[in-house]
């Protein structure tokens, strides 16, 4: 039962993401989103998967880590990306 509330969480964050980044490359500005929360999550996912690799517990669950650790990593790079079309655009 643990391992399928763990994927449901993993999961319903999972498909918050793709639509996150998708917002980030449309709106082109790093207005509204935060770094620090973004980094937050990202080290939480790294916490996650390294938990799951010290206690030798790697069930399916630990590909939706990595593939969302993939995805906050997308939008921290959009972050930047963003950051700079900002610096871009307060420069004309």
């Amino acid at each position: 039962m643990s391992e399928t509330l763990e994927a449901a969480m993993v999961i319903c964050f999972g498909i918050s993401w793709p639509m996150s980044i998708v917002k980030s490359y449309k709106a082109r500005t790093s207005k509204g989103k935060s770094l620090i929360f973004m980094t937050l999550i990202w080290i939480g996912y790294i916490c996650g998967i390294g938990s799951k690799l010290v206690s030798s517990k790697i069930t399916y669950v630990f590909i939706f880590y990595v593939i969302n650790l993939i995805m906050v990593s997308i939008d921290i790079f959009l972050y930047f990306r963003n950051l700079k079309l900002d610096k871009l655009a307060d420069n004309k």
